[in-house]
């Protein structure tokens, strides 16, 4: 089945005229009958554009003009990004009807690119949450356990992903939502440097923290989709002055000599039994690679988790204040005044998480509490930002877990936030500091549930991130994936 290919080995065949853009389309959207409603990775579908995209393509290639990595490939969106004339809900019930008039930076990188749009995914209401369980739409299933949850919140692209419902998907990453899908769904997820990916028309959760980035079923293919979104945007003034360049250019250079951290403060901190088996194993992989391990030290770390809680809530208290019934969304009709409406729209059009995290915010902000929550939480992210910086000066890259466990049970942690809030203790601090990150697939569980490798690298360093993600996955080489 073509669905089940890499966008790279698409793109060959493509290329070749072994097969036509229309005919991927068309594998695709049978998965999509065969497995969607037992996993509900997508919220709208759009297999009509998906067509008229894919002709489009094929015109592209049979001109041999124009003709990119991504073109004739179907790509899956998470449902936080603007797609001009394609409903755009935040998986919220107060965006249920949401229809951008503009697009997405880079949605207009992937349509120049000739890409084709298979739809919108599932993810947990204003990508608050580690589970998708958070969903006003639905709740999306891991495809390796359906009664486990994908990690969120970029949970319907992980899962769109790992069953071959695309060929690669775009999510967003505040503090892991990329990257923890990617672990609990055996695929590989990438949270860039902070400003290489345009965030204009990413729907705002903590606009210090958000940057978008892609799940692929491969690095390679990461780099490819990273080559194409990354770059510099006068629309976005937190957009890095980079220029585009091939990350894929490097990925088969040996990576003999270089050094990689292992944390210290983490080692035997209540890991799962599987979880630290697979990064012992990933250790004696990079030893055979020719790299040299060290130890070394984060001293604030155990911070982050209370840091980002304070942070990220409070810029969502900002951003989420748009939503007030007035000017677009759900509107709550039988308020007798214009503060009743504000209040009803805003009590029933938002869930239960978004409304925890913005009332958190707002006391973080209130009068009297800046000083001692958000300035103070402020202050301890530099301190952790400055960690990195000194860790850095001893390794090339740091690897750690991407979550403390495999995927946990639907509901398993839905009753007690604290939990689901540190299952991502170890990616957070990758957005504290505005670093990037990938998690590939390390190994399994017992179970046989996947279970991710996080590597982090210096500010800017994807190029060498992907190299070194590369070599670790072909010298690992696993070839299990989920039946369904």
């Amino acid at each position: 089945m073509l669905n089940e290919k890499t966008i790279y080995e698409l793109h060959t065949l493509l290329h070749k005229g072994e097969v036509k853009p229309q005919e991927i389309v068309e594998d695709v959207f049978q998965q999509i009958e065969t497995v969607e409603e037992r996993l509900g990775a997508y919220i709208t579908l759009t297999k009509e554009l998906a067509l008229k995209q894919a002709q489009q393509a094929e015109e592209k290639l049979i001109r041999q003009k124009d003709v990119s990595p991504l073109t004739g490939i179907p790509l899956a969106i998470k449902d936080n990004i603007c797609t001009q004339d394609v409903k755009t809900t935040c998986a919220s019930e107060i965006l249920y009807n949401f229809i951008p008039p503009y697009d997405a930076t880079v949605i207009k990188h992937l349509q120049k690119a000739g890409s084709i749009l298979v739809g919108k995914t599932n993810m947990d209401e204003f990508a608050m949450g580690s589970s998708t369980e958070n969903s006003a739409i639905k709740i999306t299933h891991n495809p390796w356990d359906l009664e486990r949850v994908p990690g969120g919140s970029s949970g319907g692209s992980a899962v769109a992903v790992a069953a071959n419902e695309c060929i690669g998907a775009l999510g967003s990453d505040t503090g892991g939502s990329i990257r923890q899908p990617a672990s609990f769904c055996g695929v590989v997820g990438l949270k860039p440097t902070y400003g290489l990916v345009s965030r204009f028309g990413l729907i705002a959760f903590a606009s210090s923290l958000d940057q978008i980035g892609p799940i692929t079923k491969d690095v390679r293919d990461a780099a490819i989709l990273l080559s194409v979104i990354a770059g510099h945007d006068e629309n976005d003034s937190t957009s890095a002055p980079v220029t585009k360049k091939d990350y894929g250019q490097h990925l088969y250079s040996e990576i003999k000599g270089y050094r990689i951290g292992v944390v210290r403060e983490i080692q035997n901190k209540g890991l799962n039994s599987d979880v630290q088996k697979v990064i012992e194993k990933a250790i004696n992989i990079f030893c055979n690679l020719g790299v040299e391990i060290v130890e070394i030290s984060l001293p604030h770390l155990e911070y982050a988790v209370a840091v980002y809680y304070i942070i990220a809530p409070a810029e969502a208290s900002s951003n989420l204040a748009r939503y007030d019934g007035v000017k677009y969304g759900f509107r709550e009709k039988t308020a007798k005044n214009l503060m009743e409406m504000y209040c009803q729209t805003r009590s029933q059009g938002f869930g239960s998480e978004v409304k925890r995290r913005i009332m958190l915010g707002t006391y973080a902000l209130s009068a009297g509490y800046y000083e001692a929550y958000y300035k103070k939480a402020s202050q301890v992210r530099t301190l952790i930002k400055q960690d990195f910086i000194q860790a850095f000066e001893k390794c090339n890259f740091i690897i750690t877990p991407v979550a403390p466990t495999p995927a946990f049970k639907i509901g398993e942690k839905a009753d007690d936030p604290l939990q689901m809030y540190l299952s991502d203790i170890f990616t957070i601090p990758v957005n504290l500091a505005g670093l990037p990150a990938i998690s590939l697939p390390g190994g399994f569980s017992q179970d046989g549930l996947p279970i991710g490798l996080q590597i982090i690298g210096p500010h800017f360093s994807e190029a060498t991130l992907l190299q070194t993600a590369y070599q670790f996955e072909q010298m690992l080489n696993l070839k299990k994936k989920p039946k369904l």
